[in-house]
């Protein structure tokens, strides 16, 4: 296998890893219908392959306060993978898991941040089960964790943990609604060696 760079990946293959970002998202988006047991309707996602350093401003910017679902990935490939959403979005979807049972403002104490947390282990394991099913691949994501702050903030953990504030990553932002309109982020983070497997798996030459 030859030697694989982001560049080499965003030049050659960014239309594949685009059709990995809408399966994925559309997967993720029809478990969280099911958790709730409401329709959602979901905008074709905006797939972007960008520089890590950018995320912050893409996101609304390093300030922007963001409710987020970390968690790494091992197995056949290696990296991490987050969900984000705004601050309203996220006590938005905290009331629905919850059934509206919380008062307003509380969202972000211990009930509220458990239901964020299982509302971020289905979705991301929806989307981490659809990338395995398209490249036979196995893919194991460790246990979530959420964190309630500033988008810098919470972009710092992954690049500190993998190095990766240089690199690559793919970015794919899906607007969905049910009664309301929601942002969401999904952030594919695998090293290298893995964009160069899941390509591999996919039957596509590494040059």
């Amino acid at each position: 296998m030859g030697e694989m760079s982001a560049e080499h990946v965003s030049e050659n293959y960014y239309d594949v890893l685009k059709e990995l970002g809408n399966i994925g998202a559309g997967n993720a988006m029809t478990a969280l219908s099911q958790m709730l047991q409401c329709k959602i309707d979901m905008q074709v996602p905006q797939v972007r392959l960008l520089e890590f350093s950018r995320v912050g401003e893409v996101v609304g910017g390093e300030e922007q306060i963001l409710a987020s679902v970390f968690l790494g990935v091992s197995g056949d490939i290696s990296g991490s993978m987050m969900f984000m959403v705004d601050e309203d979005s996220a006590r938005h979807l905290i009331q629905k898991m919850t059934m509206g049972m919380l008062p307003p403002g509380s969202e972000f104490e211990d009930m509220g941040l458990s239901a964020l947390q299982e509302v971020g282990n289905i979705i991301t394991g929806a989307y981490l089960n659809s990338l395995s099913s398209m490249t036979n691949l196995t893919i194991i994501p460790t246990p979530p964790a959420v964190s309630i702050d500033m988008a810098g903030a919470i972009l710092s953990v992954p690049a500190i943990q993998f190095g990766i504030y240089g690199d690559k990553i793919l970015l794919i932002q899906s607007q969905f609604r049910d009664d309301i309109e929601l942002d969401g982020y999904f952030i594919l983070v695998p090293d290298l060696e893995s964009y160069s497997k899941i390509l591999t798996a996919l039957g596509l030459p590494i040059l």
